[in-house]
């Protein structure tokens, strides 16, 4: 019976940290907003700032909890795995989390992945896009943005197992 319970237990705190790490509201955001500009670095020191982009191509920000976790990484491997769409139709996407460059690194070497993930530690970008949650990582939201630097779409509950399929219909409408 004791082990019942501490089985039980684990189950409603584990469902309590997924929901406090999913989903998100980024009340601060709306669609037709300008999606406020970043730079930041990914694990190999590249610097990437949103107003690159401006003009160019639409760009898919998607935040996320933490690196090398179920949802993460199975989000992650949908990108990689579809990347050659999202490269052909030059789409970008930014993938971002609070994680440390050299825990990205590792979730990049891990799963093989081939699109930028940025790392912003110091949490300033995840505060102004309003994903940062209670436990102090991303919510996981995602954040299309146009060629003229609006959101064009805000994806506040993500399914990470079609998530790379979503992003991509959305945003090849922005071309």
């Amino acid at each position: 019976m004791k082990n019942l319970m501490k089985v039980l237990i684990i189950l409603l705190l584990s469902n309590f940290y997924l929901f406090l790490s999913c989903g998100g509201n980024a009340a601060n955001l709306k669609v037709g907003n300008s999606a406020p500009n970043f730079t930041l670095e990914d694990a190999f020191g590249t610097k990437y700032s949103l107003s690159d982009y401006k003009g160019k191509s639409p760009v898919v920000v998607y935040f996320y909890p933490k690196a090398n976790t179920p949802g993460c990484t199975t989000e992650a491997c949908g990108i990689r795995d579809n990347w050659s769409k999202f490269k052909e139709n030059n789409i970008t996407v930014l993938g971002i989390s609070v994680d440390s460059k050299q825990a990205i690194k590792n979730f990049i070497a891990d799963h093989n992945l081939n699109f930028p993930l940025l790392s912003d530690e110091s949490k300033t970008v995840s505060k102004e896009y309003g994903v940062l949650n209670d436990l102090g990582e991303d919510s996981r939201i995602t954040f299309i943005v146009d060629k003229s630097r609006n959101i064009a779409d805000i994806i506040r509950d993500v399914d990470v197992s079609t998530h790379a399929d979503e992003v991509f219909a959305k945003a090849i409408k922005l071309k």
